[in-house]
């Protein structure tokens, strides 16, 4: 996992498609971050703010919005998106 940042800035909403993108290269730390805090029992506002960067109490909307995506992303990747990974390696940034 070369050149991947190890807590960059979150978008409001994680990709949604079927296929891996630059941001979830991008994001590789922050996905597992979320699985472990998940499975740890952490409430979701203090992950939002730690590991996604956004205040829960000042943007509740947006922090809860940011969370859910970014854990279904999370999902995703570690119950599919893992597949296409090994066969085709990250997606190139350029």
């Amino acid at each position: 996992m070369e050149n991947v940042p190890l807590d960059p800035d979150c978008a409001d909403l994680a990709p949604a498609d079927d296929a891996l993108t630059p941001y979830d290269h991008e994001h590789a730390i922050t996905y597992l971050r979320l699985l472990d805090a998940d499975a740890d029992g952490a409430d979701w506002r203090e992950v939002a703010e730690i590991v996604l960067h956004i205040d829960p109490t000042r943007e509740p909307h947006r922090a809860r919005q940011a969370y859910e995506s970014h854990m279904t992303r999370a999902r995703w990747l570690s119950e599919s998106g893992y597949k296409l990974l090994l066969r085709h390696g990250w997606p190139s940034e350029n």
